[in-house]
This record gives structure tokens, C-alpha cells and sequence, in this order.
């Protein structure tokens, strides 16, 4: 797509001081029952909240992680927090992380999506359609919630309204989502009328639909000034999500897709000549990749703007509720909460989907930046509603599919990270999704004996065979 051109002239961004850095933490309780993902929906935060409910007893043993300072201390300004209580969210959120990746593999087709809850994420809901299974959640350490819907259902609404837009762009229908916490699917539109009109060209029974009133008009965050900036052929900007390599040489970053097309030239934020983009795909989806030149080399880390840069360890996917920093080039740092995952927008450009939905505010140039929740990598900012002066809704676009789409591995303290390739379970062996494996972990999978070395928790696609970054042949 044509990208407009800035508005003036743009100062080069100051760059963060030198860092005083940290190693970042692994999750530490590794759980009996196998594999799971979180889903749900929260409201703004609220200042000094109290915590709501009691910590599990398998996330009250659990080590917590060294958290960043300057992480914590966005938390502490962005989520009303105090200091203890942003450090005590981040060990919750990272073990929840955890539960709810065992609890969906176990629970299978019941299960109906999850939530964290509470100012310190104290407490974890898991939602199932099968009674029986309400002991299996408990066990684990959440609390159990039986609906009508399982999230497979759910998701056939969402992507029955996704196939609708793809035949043309509904008009005055701003966004729809999956929303676990009340077992349904949202739309959000300007007016009655044009969200029936949608359900109707979507062929959605609307038992299963909520509509809610909008006047925010999503857009893309592209072409204005910021800090640790891209150039995009010597007009428009934006900012660099994560660091990646591919073929284990070339070097570059992720994006947001409606920065540039392929063959498009970037210069840096200093610029001078950087890359290229090799991929780019928007509307429909909203990601890109850059290759750069031998100038630029790849660090696994997320500018502060001010608060030093965070370090990049992996990319878990975080529950509905986690806290989420971002981090771009005309606003710097901010941070807010993940809402709602497997959300669906539609921008003047088209619709989006797969981006998740979250409080964070953003501007024009904030584009392609990087959200991170505590060390893990989440995604890249697409666009949104709203300002950092007022607040606004932002989207992202989940970094993993991005990483899968052109064969990337992320860069992470470790030395690399999975590129998420679409693989199916093993068929035999010892390797499990939702099991968390430290250096040294030896596994089995399908007839060979692997070793693990880079600590993570086990996700569908990052088996032994398909994920070198993670495990070598014993």
C-alpha cells in the first residue's frame, strides 16, 4: 500500500542511555497435567487496586522472576501500582501463563478460554463447557467457570464475521472480538443498523453476539515523529518491533505490514541506510519483516525511552488481563492490559484480524512497535483509538504468526528463540506441550533423544524436530 508522506520535517530521536541490565527469569513451577492458552477481557486499571483474590496454591510456590526495574516502574505509573504489588502481578502472570497452557491441552475441546484477575493477576479463571472438568481446573490451582460456548465455537463465530469482511469492508463496524469472560462475541459499531447488516451478511446467529455502541475510529499508526524510529524510503515512519534472524545469519526486525511493501528501502533512526522490507502483509493480516545491512546488529532488546531497555527472553504469549508495555517511536513507553486475543479490526485500509485488543494508549509513528509483557516478546502495534493524552484502545499483531510466516527466530537472551512453525504434537516420546524444560532437559520425540538449550515453556509447533533454536540432538 502507498504510505503518506510526513507531515515535516523530523528531528533524529534521542537515544536511550546506556543500559544497566538484568538477567531475565524463567517461570519456575513446572505442572503435572499438560498444555493450555488464556482468553478474556478486563477493564481499565484502576488506581491502588486490592488484590481480589487469594493466589492459587500452585502459583504461591512458584519462584518469582527477577523483574526489570524500569519495567516495574512503568507498571507503578501506568497501573496504579506499588512497587510490590507490579512485582508480585508479574510472578502471577507468568505462572498463570503456564496453568492456562497445561489446563487447554487437558481440558481439549471444553475448554472455553481463561482470565486473570485481581490489581496483582491473583487470580486465575478458567472457563469449560463440561461439568466434570470444574475438579481437573481447581486441582491446578484456578478457579473453574462453566458456560454454554467452548472457544472452538466462539472462534467459528469470529471467523464466520472474518470471511464476511473479507468480501467487503464493513462499513461502520469497527471491531469484533472473541470475549471468554462473558462467553460471546462483541462487535462494536457505529450504529445498530450496520452491525445487523454485518450479522446478517455473516450468516451469525446473534444468541452468540453482543453489539456495543462505538464512536472510535481505529486507524493506523504510521507516519508521524518518534524516538527509536525507522524511515521508510525517506517519508514515513515507524518503529521497530523485535529483533529477528533468519537462515541463522541474516539479520533484521519485525513490523507492523501497512509500513511498507516488499522492495521498499528503510533507513534507521540515525539515517543512514539500513535494509529492506522482504515480506509485508496488509489488510487481512498486519506483518512485516526487514532485512538489514552488516551495519546493524540485532540485540535482544526493547527501548524505555527513559527507562533504560528491557530484555527480550522469549515470546509466551500472555493471559487475557497480564499486564503489556509498549514501546514506540513518537510516544516512548506506556502500559496498560491485554483485553481480548483473536480480535478482528477494520481500518479504512480493511479489516485485520488475529490482532488482541488492549488499553494501551498510541500514536501515528508508534506503528511496528514492540509490546512486551515482562520478558516475553507479544507483538507489534497495528493501530488503534485514541492518545496518550486522553487513552485510547490499541491493537497488535501477535508476534509468533509473524515469526512462522517467514521462517524467523526471534532474538532473545538466550542467543535465539522458536519461529512457532505449524507442526502437530508428537506421535511418541517424552516432550509435552505445556511443560516447562530448563538447559540440560533431555527429551524424547518420535525416536531421538534431544537436549534442551534455551529455558521455555512448550508450545504447539516448537517440538524438537522444528524448533533448533531450542533443542540440539543428544
Amino acid at each position: 500500500m502507498a504510505l503518506p508522506a510526513s507531515s515535516g520535517p523530523v528531528p533524529t530521536p534521542p537515544r536511550p542511555s546506556p543500559v544497566r541490565r538484568r538477567a531475565a527469569a524463567a517461570a519456575a513451577a513446572t505442572l503435572a497435567t499438560a498444555g493450555l492458552v488464556l482468553a478474556g477481557l478486563t477493564g481499565p486499571a484502576q488506581a491502588r487496586p486490592a488484590d481480589d483474590g487469594p493466589a492459587s496454591a500452585a502459583r504461591a510456590g512458584a519462584a518469582a522472576p527477577d523483574p526489570d526495574p524500569d519495567l516495574v516502574e512503568a507498571m507503578t505509573r501506568d497501573l496504579g501500582l506499588t512497587t510490590a504489588q507490579a512485582e508480585k502481578r508479574l510472578a502471577n502472570e507468568a505462572d498463570a501463563a503456564d496453568t492456562v497452557a497445561a489446563l487447554r491441552t487437558a481440558l481439549g475441546d471444553s475448554y472455553a478460554g481463561a482470565h486473570v484477575s485481581g490489581g496483582t493477576a491473583a487470580r486465575l479463571t478458567v472457563a469449560t463447557t463440561d461439568a466434570k472438568e470444574r475438579a481437573r481446573i481447581t486441582e491446578a490451582g484456578a478457579t473453574a467457570r462453566l458456560v454454554d460456548r467452548d472457544l472452538g465455537a466462539l472462534d467459528r463465530v469470529q471467523k464466520a464475521l472474518d470471511r464476511a469482511a473479507g468480501r467487503a469492508a464493513p462499513e461502520g463496524v469497527r471491531v469484533w472480538y472473541v470475549d471468554t469472560r462473558h462467553n460471546d462475541v462483541v462487535v462494536e459499531a457505529a450504529d445498530q443498523d450496520a452491525a445487523r447488516a454485518f450479522l446478517a451478511r455473516a450468516d451469525v446467529r446473534g444468541d452468540a453476539v453482543t453489539v456495543r455502541h462505538t464512536d472510535a475510529e481505529p486507524r493506523t499508526f504510521a507516519d508521524l515523529r518518534g524516538g527509536d524510529a525507522y524511515y521508510m524510503n525517506g517519508s514515513g515512519r515507524c518503529s521497530i518491533g523485535f529483533s529477528v534472524t533468519r537462515g541463522g545469519g541474516q539479520a533484521g526486525f519485525v513490523t507492523a505490514g501497512h509500513c511498507g511493501t516488499p522492495g521498499t528501502p528503510t533507513s534507521g533512526y540515525n539515517q543512514q541506510a539500513q535494509g529492506s522490507f522482504q515480506g509485508s502483509t496488509f489488510p487481512g493480516r498486519d506483518y512485516a519483516w526487514v532485512a538489514t545491512n552488516g551495519n546493524w546488529t540485532p540485540r535482544p532488546l526493547v527501548n524505555g525511552y527513559g527507562m533504560g531497555e528491557v530484555t527480550v527472553a522469549g515470546s509466551t504469549q500472555a493471559p487475557v488481563g497480564a499486564s503489556v508495555c509498549r514501546s514506540g517511536s513518537t510516544t516512548g513507553w506506556h502500559c496498560g492490559t491485554v483485553q481480548q486475543h483473536n480480535t478482528s479490526v477494520t481500518y479504512p485500509q480493511g479489516t485485520v484480524s488475529g490482532v488482541t485488543r488492549t488499553n494501551v494508549c498510541a500514536e501515528p509513528g508508534d506503528s511496528g512497535g514492540s509490546f512486551i509483557s515482562g520478558d516475553q516478546a507479544q507483538g507489534t502495534t497495528s493501530g488503534g483509538s485514541g492518545d496518550c493524552t486522553s487513552g485510547g484502545t490499541t491493537f497488535f499483531f501477535p508476534v509468533n504468526p509473524a515469526l512462522q510466516a517467514y521462517g524467523l527466530t526471534l532474538v532473545t537472551s538466550g542467543g535465539g528463540g522458536p519461529t512457532d512453525p505449524p507442526t502437530d504434537p508428537p506421535t511418541e516420546g517424552t516432550w509435552a506441550i505445556g511443560t516447562q524444560y530448563q538447559v540440560g532437559d533431555q527429551v524424547t520425540y518420535n525416536g531421538a533423544t534431544y537436549r534442551c538449550v534455551q529455558a521455555h515453556t512448550a508450545q504447539p509447533g516448537w517440538n524438537p524436530l522444528d524448533a533448533p533454536s531450542l533443542w540440539a540432538r543428544a
